[in-house]
């Protein structure tokens, strides 16, 4: 899918053959150099190593969605339409990372699609995204998952958990982007770890080496193969399909953040690139083989995930495992889908305080959120991320699993929203280049199909965001807290670009007026090392590095 094509844009001069200096289609003087395209990030410490933005991207993808909240959808679209759901959401994402590789590999700011925008659409297009962002960013859904998880060992008041992961949270962001780094490198091992567990303990109990329990084979296959969603025939079995899609789509969360740090990141082109290649083959084979897994000894029809508890004892692993008879695992399992949610969260708090700078270097926020420490963290950012952490303690109520569902609801369309636009920044470089006359062989690097991936999961992702909340429009179905989840986001951007557009009165920036010869420029005057090639033994470390 990912072709290793590695641009001659490093060596060759600005004024090649292979492109025309952005001069000869709009005068410098014509440009907006007000603002320096990586002036801002040089105040942060670049000590994101590639192994760490790889770990940060995985960690993103394996947790509470895979396997805290995986059961709801089993249950809604049954056990083949459950694979095949993930594997949909799979492709699209991994063809939507292929067009953000290129793009932030070229551009490789802090904030990624956020600025991208700004810088090849409109000003207003990216504070619109950047605030949403930061809304997406503060909302402690994965937070609000800690407690949850923590229900299954104690009786204990959830607000205790929020406060005490909340409180550790906030001491882990403020310290060394590094330390950080590590931390979540030795989380995306043991989810690795525990992935390839329960894929080894899902094959042992699908093929009855658990005593307690008889062969199951593809018997959920055959039994439970599509689940109905509001209607019957193939037209229920396709509303169920559609809404367990918009589901899968949180589980696919963190995926994004292989370019987010791009201004904290060492080599962040080679960095962006490795992450995205092999995020790619990552999910396409630790994530599908644990939901194929998870398909095969779970019933949909199972009593605990068609009616989830609201705390971890409805984790779609946890109860398979139980039924196995497997008295021990659960606990373990229970133990590292913990750490999955304290990263999630962690993660969420980092990228918080990283929109609010990549905001305020355009401008498009407070100018104390550029402040950063002798440690190069934005510590300002930091603060207000933090500040809505008490939020989490909605989840405290006994209504929990609701509002986690509100939660994710939310987070999912935000996702959304993000994703198109990666799309659509991906479409406006390509048409910059191709009216400046710059070759997509001048590229750092070179994605094969990327501009037609970018096409095909912006129209792809907008189905899936504007069928999102259909279940509102059926025949006596209405829910307005699930209307206002799954919608909401969409006339916040609206009203946001507008707004801005309205008040600084910013225009679209034409194809031919993008300022592409600072990005190649930077390419030229900051070359990387070679991509090191793997080979013998150290192929394993592709699992982590």
């Amino acid at each position: 899918m990912i072709q290793d094509d590695v641009s001659p844009a490093y060596s060759n001069d600005l004024d090649g053959k292979k492109g025309r200096d952005v001069q000869e289609v709009v005068s410098l003087e014509e440009l907006d150099y007000s603002n320096e395209v990586f002036t801002q990030d040089k105040a942060l410490a670049r000590g994101l190593k590639q192994r760490h933005v790889q770990m940060i991207a995985l960690v993103g993808i394996f947790g509470t969605g895979l396997f805290l909240s995986s059961g709801r959808g089993l249950a809604l679209v049954g056990n083949v339409g459950f694979v095949v759901s993930y594997v949909i959401i799979g492709v699209l994402v991994g063809l939507n990372q292929m067009a953000n590789a290129e793009i932030s590999t070229l551009m490789p700011v802090t904030g990624s699609n956020v600025r991208h925008a700004s810088h090849f659409i409109d000003e207003s297009i990216g504070f619109a995204l950047g605030w949403i962002n930061v809304y997406a960013s503060v909302l402690p859904a994965e937070l609000a998952a800690t407690a949850v998880i923590m229900t299954y060992w104690t009786d204990l008041n959830p607000a205790l958990w929020l406060s005490i992961f909340g409180v550790i949270i906030v001491a882990t962001n403020s310290y060394k982007i590094s330390f950080y780094g590590e931390l979540e490198f030795c989380f995306g091992i043991l989810k690795i770890s525990l992935v390839l567990g329960l894929f080894l303990v899902g094959l042992v109990i699908d093929l009855g080496g658990v005593p307690s329990q008889e062969r199951l084979g593809f018997r959920y296959w055959k039994e439970t193969p599509w689940n109905e969603y509001f209607t019957t025939g193939s037209l229920g079995r396709f509303l169920a399909l559609v809404k367990a899609l918009n589901s899968a789509c949180y589980s696919f969360g963190g995926v994004s953040a292989i370019s987010f740090f791009g201004g904290e990141s060492i080599n962040p082109r080679t960095s962006i690139y490795i992450a995205a290649k092999r995020i790619i083959y990552r999910t396409c084979t630790l994530y599908f083989i644990a939901v194929f897994v998870l398909s095969l000894i779970l019933s949909s029809k199972n009593p605990k995930i068609v009616s989830p508890t609201g705390n971890a004892a409805g984790s779609p692993w946890v109860i398979a495992i139980q039924g196995a008879g497997i008295k021990v695992l659960p606990h373990i399992i229970n133990a590292i889908v913990l750490t999955s949610a304290f990263s999630a969260a962690n993660l969420s708090l980092v990228q918080g305080s990283r929109y609010l700078f990549a905001l305020a270097a355009k401008k498009h926020a407070p100018a104390v959120f550029l402040k950063t420490n002798k440690r190069g963290l934005p510590y300002w950012g930091l603060i207000f991320s933090a500040a809505f952490i008490p939020l989490s303690y909605m989840s405290c109520s006994s209504s929990s699993s609701t509002v986690f569902d509100w939660f994710q609801t939310i987070t999912s369309s935000n996702l959304l929203i993000g994703w198109m636009s990666i799309s659509v920044n991906h479409i406006a470089m390509t048409r910059a280049m191709k009216v400046q006359g710059y070759s997509r062989d001048r590229l750092p690097f070179k994605i094969r199909f990327a501009p037609q991936a970018a096409w095909f999961s912006l129209v792809a992702f907008f189905l899936i965001f504007i069928t999102a909340g259909f279940s509102n429009f059926l025949h006596n179905n209405w829910d307005t807290s699930s209307f206002f989840s799954s919608y909401f986001v969409l006339p916040l951007f609206i009203v946001l670009t507008l707004f801005w557009k309205f008040f600084k009165k910013t225009k679209f920036v034409t194809s031919s007026q993008v300022d592409l010869y600072t990005l190649f420029k930077d390419v030229e005057d900051n070359p990387e090392p070679p991509i090191e090639k793997v080979r013998g033994w150290k192929i394993i470390t592709l699992l982590w590095s």
